[in-house]
């Protein structure tokens, strides 16, 4: 596995980092890409997927229930060409602890009056924020101006920018922020500065 997201996927997340690496993954390939020529937006839940269940419901029939669950890893290729596919639609995806895509086109329903956004997110983030709150999963945010913001209890601890021109074009939401440009891979991962205990 790459170290480009060890700052976000770290064990303090209490979620398995490798499939929290591999969510990245696939949301910087759909904020990059697209669908079609269209910008996407769309939400995946990693872990605690028991809660994160009871805090959400369907928006259609789910197109993922009832396939046998080693077609539905993360890590599957037709699996993420799958999600690639479901992600024009509304709703967020539910990704278990172990790289299973439960669910998707799931309306997250996870109560929003204690989560605090900055001004200029959306509805979308909100929802991330609530349920990273309310559940122990990690939430990350595919947004249609092409960054990916990463939630974990119900704060804002990443930002990918997949191509670096954007770093000087968007305000960052993390303040005194690790800014980490990995020229190679033409991304910026942006993160809080670690807290420093004051025993």
């Amino acid at each position: 596995m790459s170290k480009l997201f060890d700052r976000i996927c770290s064990p303090e997340r209490h979620v398995s980092c490798s499939v929290l690496h591999s969510v990245l993954e696939l949301a910087v390939q759909l904020a990059r890409e697209g669908r079609e020529g269209k910008k996407i937006g769309t939400i995946f839940t990693v872990g605690d997927e028991i809660n994160v269940l009871k805090f959400s419901r369907c928006l259609i029939l789910d197109p993922l229930h009832g396939h046998d669950g080693r077609l539905k890893q993360i890590e599957n290729a037709d699996m993420r060409e799958t999600v690639k596919e479901l992600a024009q639609l509304d709703g967020a995806f539910v990704v278990s602890d172990s790289g299973t895509v439960l669910s998707s086109a799931r309306y997250l329903e996870a109560p929003t009056h204690n989560a605090h956004l900055p001004l200029g997110l959306g509805t979308r983030h909100m929802a991330a924020a609530a349920m990273s709150q309310h559940t122990e999963a990690v939430v990350a945010v595919v947004s249609t101006s092409s960054i990916v913001r990463v939630f974990d209890d119900g704060q804002i601890v990443g930002e990918i920018l997949p191509e670096l021109w954007l770093i000087q074009r968007k305000s960052l939401y993390i303040p005194e922020a690790i800014i980490e440009e990995q020229e190679q891979e033409k991304i910026a991962i942006v993160t809080p500065q670690p807290r420093v205990n004051s025993r």
